[in-house]
């Protein structure tokens, strides 16, 4: 009885650890599967979206100078008022 005793626990042991071993196997199978699938999802995802170009540098000295001369034009013929004028320079001149 002894020896069938022993080999009946001998069974049960490494049947346990085999049992044990492959769960573990398979949970670490299933991160490892997870973490292909979140990397390969980064490398389809849209690239990343950049601000909007800067805007256009403002006009040469020749052309504020032109338009200047336009507004003043405008003012003396009484299509602008001072305040236009003034605001319309402003603009131009960046301040």
């Amino acid at each position: 009885m002894g020896l069938l005793r022993g080999m009946a626990r001998t069974a049960v042991v490494a049947g346990t650890a085999t049992a044990v071993s492959n769960r573990v196997s398979r949970r670490q199978a299933g991160r490892w599967a997870e973490q292909d699938a979140l990397h390969a999802q980064a490398q389809y995802e849209a690239p990343p979206q950049y601000a909007a170009p800067p805007p256009a540098p403002a006009s040469s000295g020749d052309d504020v100078i032109a338009q200047l001369e336009r507004l003043g034009e405008l003012r003396e013929s009484g299509v602008l008022t001072d305040a236009e004028f003034a605001a319309q320079k402003a603009r131009l001149l960046g301040s």
